[in-house]
């Protein structure tokens, strides 16, 4: 009876050992190490810690680690855990690798470093498991012969893609155009509409101006594009239409953008184009002296031209 009760001590001593050690996993995202384990733990036997770490290993509890100095022990989200069926230990830390990286993916040179895998290895492992479709290469914008792997089933991020302007790693400038066209064609309607109310100079002014979410949906409903926009994707096409002096933005109280359809500025006066109204100089220009019209070879050339 006391052999028993000893046993039942011991099992429940383990079971406790085992849940201040997941506790400590799961207070450390980044890993824990054996240093870390034998100064939070240590009163625990090496051999019991070597037993569990192994236990949690096997069922998935922990993921090991190799850094450039330690081994580490993370913990997994049991939500979160993946089974690889027939899937072999390189093409597992492999995956693992690259479902940490999300939906931003990964380049194959950091998965090299992190699975201290040699290319010949790391290139069957990716063949296989682009084979299986648990991955996938997606090239990105931001360098035309990069590709980074993600999971199969994920939806690449815009950094990766380039969002709605880009189609196939190349930016669509007429379709931004386009876009561009359409955003001030509704600024300009909606001026219209303002002027041809009663009003003073105010409201109408007041009443001219839109919100993105207004013309994302005056966009969708023309049904030009081919891709889903979002409103911060009209954002920043009214932010061009800005930047064109087509239209003016103000903060509204709430934080958001307001856009109003505006004129262009006034064609420059031709007597600012001469070499005189853009002279740096020409506060100092005078009958006399160094600086002076007759000797200054920038008026002589604007004369013959």
């Amino acid at each position: 009876m006391s052999t028993q009760s000893s046993q039942n001590g011991n099992v429940s001593e383990s079971t406790e050992a085992e849940n201040r050690l997941i506790e400590l996993a799961k207070s450390n995202s980044e890993g824990i190490s054996n240093d870390d384990i034998t100064k939070h733990m240590p009163d625990v036997p090496l051999t019991e810690i070597t037993t569990i770490i192994n236990k949690c290993l096997k069922n998935g509890t922990f993921d090991l680690f190799k850094t450039k100095d330690n081994l580490l022990y993370k913990y997994k989200d049991p939500s979160k855990k993946t089974n690889i069926k027939g899937a072999d230990s390189e093409e597992k830390v492999v995956y693992k690798i690259i479902e940490e990286a999300g939906n931003k993916g990964i380049w194959i040179r950091d998965i090299r470093f992190s699975s201290n895998l040699n290319m010949t290895q790391l290139n069957k492992v990716l063949k296989s498991l682009e084979t299986k479709k648990l991955i996938k290469a997606v090239k990105s914008v931001s360098a035309s012969k990069k590709k980074v792997y993600m999971l199969y089933d994920l939806e690449p991020d815009r950094t990766v893609t380039g969002g709605a302007w880009y189609q196939d790693q190349d930016f669509e400038s007429e379709f931004v155009d386009v876009l561009s066209q359409q955003c001030h064609r509704f600024l300009v309607e909606k001026w219209e509409e303002a002027n041809k109310k009663a009003g003073g100079p105010l409201l109408v002014r007041n009443r001219s101006y839109a919100t993105a979410s207004d013309v994302h949906k005056f966009i969708s409903e023309l049904g030009i594009s081919k891709v889903s926009l979002t409103v911060d994707d009209i954002e920043s096409i009214l932010y061009t239409v800005v930047l064109d002096n087509n239209a003016e933005r103000i903060l509204a109280a709430n934080g958001s953008y307001l856009y109003k359809a505006v004129n262009r500025f006034l064609p420059t006066p031709g007597l600012v184009k001469i070499t005189c109204g853009m002279c740096p100089v020409a506060n100092r220009c005078a009958d006399t002296g160094l600086i002076n019209p007759k000797a200054c070879n920038y008026f002589t050339e604007w004369l013959n031209q």
